[in-house]
C-alpha cells in the first residue's frame, strides 16, 4: 500500500508539472521560478478540492490498467484500495471496470463494480 501512496504523490507531481506549464506558457509569461511557486499555491488550493483530488490519477490509473491488464473473468486478485488489501474473485470483467466478488469473512459481497483506474487489482 505504500507503493499506491507513492504513485498518489506521482499523480501530484504531474499535476504541478501541467500547472507550472500552464502558469509560464500563459500570455503574461511568468518566470519559471515565480511559475513553480505559483503553481504549487494553486496544487495546495485545488488538492482541497475533494472531486479534483480523487478523480486526478494520471500516473496511478494509467499504472492500475497496466497491472490489471491480464485479470479475466474467474481469476483470484488481490484487490488494494484506501486502506485496505482484500481478496477477491473477478466475476466480469468491461473495459476499465470489473465486477469482484469478496472472499469469506463477514463482508462477503457478491457484484461489487470497481474501476481499475480507482483500486489495484493484483494477480493472487
Amino acid at each position: 500500500m505504500t507503493r499506491a501512496r507513492g504513485l498518489r504523490w506521482l499523480d501530484a507531481l504531474a499535476a504541478w508539472l501541467v500547472l507550472w506549464s500552464g502558469l509560464t506558457g500563459w500570455p503574461g509569461r511568468l518566470l519559471p521560478a515565480a511559475g513553480a511557486l505559483a503553481a504549487l499555491v494553486l496544487l495546495g488550493l485545488l488538492a482541497a478540492v475533494a472531486p479534483l483530488r480523487l478523480h486526478w490519477r494520471v500516473v496511478s490509473g494509467a499504472i492500475g490498467l497496466w497491472v490489471s491488464r491480464k485479470i479475466m473473468a474467474g481469476d483470484r486478485a488481490w484487490c488494494i484500495g484506501p486502506g485496505s488489501a482484500k481478496q477477491v474473485i473477478v466475476t466480469a470483467r468491461h473495459g476499465a471496470r470489473v465486477t469482484v466478488a469478496m472472499t469469506g469473512g463477514d463482508d462477503a459481497t457478491e457484484g461489487v463494480t470497481v474501476r481499475r483506474t480507482r483500486v489495484f487489482l493484483l494477480p493472487s
